[in-house]
């Protein structure tokens, strides 16, 4: 299964990278409604930190962002799915292809957080970089300040020197 297709279904809900149960499904190849009916049946494996169910305005705003039509789809708003609620749901749906799509799932998460890792370490030395470059421009802008005070003392000050007569 390729990761991008996986990574560009995850989105960030209430503070969670989560997954819809839509595209669970599809990823599944099932229909959300069995999804949605094996989740209800062992939904105490399922706390909220795991998985939720979106507010109709949150659904809203998802589908402008998705580009979902507002007349197709479910009648109900969706589960979301954490991480670990789509672990979880490796023990509810019990295929072949359940098992490989929830492995190529883990994998794309674990590739999102060692981005995001890696993301923190770039920043981090563009800091160092600005602060360290901010020190140097420092120093040349206060040597510049001094060469140009000296100019302008330089310039009241008279000439030294033998003036020939003029005729």
């Amino acid at each position: 299964m390729d990761l991008q297709i996986i990574q560009s279904k995850i989105y960030t809900i209430r503070g969670y990278k989560v997954m819809l149960d839509f595209d669970l499904a599809e990823l599944y190849q099932t229909e959300t409604k069995i999804l949605k009916r094996a989740v209800k049946r062992n939904i105490a494996r399922f706390p909220p930190d795991f998985m939720f169910t979106l507010t109709g305005e949150e659904f809203t705003n998802l589908r402008c962002q998705i580009g979902t039509s507002s007349w197709g789809g479910s009648r109900y708003e969706p589960f979301a799915f954490t991480q670990e609620g789509i672990a979880m749901l490796s023990g509810v749906l019990r295929s072949d292809v359940a098992v490989q799509v929830n492995i190529s799932i883990m994998r794309a998460f674990v590739l999102m957080r060692q981005m995001i890792i890696n993301y923190e370490e770039i920043l981090k030395r563009i800091e160092e970089l600005e602060e360290s470059t901010d020190a140097q421009f420092s120093e040349i802008y206060q040597a510049l300040t001094r060469l140009l005070s000296k100019q302008e003392k330089d310039k009241e000050r008279r000439p030294i020197g033998y003036l020939p007569a003029s005729d």
